[in-house]
């Protein structure tokens, strides 16, 4: 057991069986009454944020959250494989884990996995990746930067919003938190 005093930022904390991480914390000494701690706490599973008040010296369980780099190898129709690269260990992430990282992930690609007693909790990516656009309708004469947007498939099979200039077999930068087209990589 810890208390309020261990509070920091990204400590994970076990309130009635769930995971919430500390997004932010706030340490309040009124002029009149006790101390307390005011904290927004984001729920690890669902990313539903909420806001928690503790007063001073109150007991809290926090927990050990294990984030390591892993390779992501291949999905085997129930998972996602990674393997630890300095073991050689394997896991198998369940796809509702994963969720929407996996509209961005390549085979031999360096994902940040979080673990806690053996459980996957989260896969975390970099915040951008360079794919190549596998389909997009052709671009036309007149077509500018500044134009508008038309739909592309990458190589993961997720579509995204690009300008219109591009064509086939370009090569994109990808943000992974929003899926937002971020500008062409030129080798």
């Amino acid at each position: 057991m810890a208390s309020t005093a261990d509070i920091k930022n990204g400590v994970v904390i076990n309130i009635d069986g769930q995971l919430w991480s500390v997004i932010e914390f706030q340490h309040v000494k009124p002029g009149k009454g006790g101390a307390f701690v005011r904290t927004k706490l984001k729920n690890i599973m669902t990313g539903k944020v909420v806001d928690k008040t503790y007063n001073a010296g109150a007991k809290i369980e926090t927990e050990n959250v294990d984030r390591r780099d892993y390779q992501y190898l291949y999905n085997d129709g129930s998972g996602f494989v990674f393997m630890d690269t300095s073991d050689y260990d394997q896991i198998t992430v369940p796809a509702e884990i994963v969720g929407d990282a996996a509209n961005f992930m390549l085979e031999n690609q360096m994902a940040t996995v979080a673990m806690n007693n053996g459980n996957p909790l989260y896969v975390e990516l970099p915040a951008s990746v360079v794919l190549e656009i596998t389909y997009t309708e052709p671009g036309l004469q007149g077509d500018r930067s500044t134009g508008g947007t038309k739909p592309a498939t990458v190589e993961t099979g997720y579509q995204i919003q690009v300008p219109l200039f591009l064509e086939t077999g370009t090569r994109v930068k990808v943000d992974t938190r929003t899926g937002d087209y971020l500008g062409r990589v030129t080798d």
